[in-house]
């Protein structure tokens, strides 16, 4: 008997499917039985995601997109989400790559990745957990600011003041009077990153805050 629970909350290869299902007379034939059965959901072709017992209710979101195409992390307005510094519900999950830009619309909703530099994109990514305890690769709240002012075309940081009211007025960032921010992180970006001049101004402003 297959025993799709053990993969939890990871999204599952075909090969993987194929091998366990090999006792069965054709693992193709039963891998399209449990997704009519709707114990499978099909992410993409060759990338599957067993369903928990209560549904799709602890699906995490933020695993499957790291799976779903990849290397990648989370970042963007979905990081910055996550880390509860905007206030808007963000509904595609936003992700950094070293592949081209690509977007997925799953059942599980929309992916959409953006692309790096391989030598920007390792910096700042942190290991996090949902609230089920699955853990996934997602930008720290410096590394998801950088990516938002790298991949917003025709964005121009000159100054601090800049910079406060880009965070402030456009992002609606809350920047919390406790919060530790790593500045080095920003520096790091800087070095290897397009768009100096901004990232300049982004890390004079943090070091401001501090």
């Amino acid at each position: 008997m297959e025993n799709l629970a053990a993969f939890g909350n990871t999204p599952i290869e075909y090969a993987t499917l194929v091998a366990m299902l090999s006792h069965y007379k054709s693992p193709k034939d039963k891998i399209a039985a449990l997704e009519k059965q709707k114990k499978l959901i099909r992410i993409k072709k060759g990338l599957f995601v067993a369903v928990p017992k209560d549904g799709t209710g602890s699906i995490c979101r933020e695993l499957i997109a790291n799976h779903l195409y990849g290397p990648s992390y989370i970042s963007l307005e979905s990081a910055l989400s996550f880390h509860n510094l905007i206030p808007e519900r963000v509904y595609s999950v936003l992700s950094v790559t070293t592949k081209r830009s690509k977007k997925y619309n799953t059942p599980f909703g929309i992916f959409d990745y953006r692309t790096v530099l391989p030598s920007y994109f390792s910096i700042g990514i942190q290991l996090q957990k949902s609230d089920n305890k699955t853990a996934f690769l997602m930008a720290s709240p410096e590394k998801a600011l950088c990516d938002m002012i790298l991949l917003s075309s025709g964005l121009r940081l000159q100054s601090s003041k800049a910079v406060k009211s880009y965070l402030e007025e456009d992002l609606r960032l809350d920047l919390p009077e406790k919060q530790r921010w790593n500045s080095q992180i920003i520096l790091d970006c800087l070095n290897v990153g397009k768009k100096k001049t901004e990232l300049t101004q982004l890390l004079k402003f943090f070091k401001n805050y501090e």
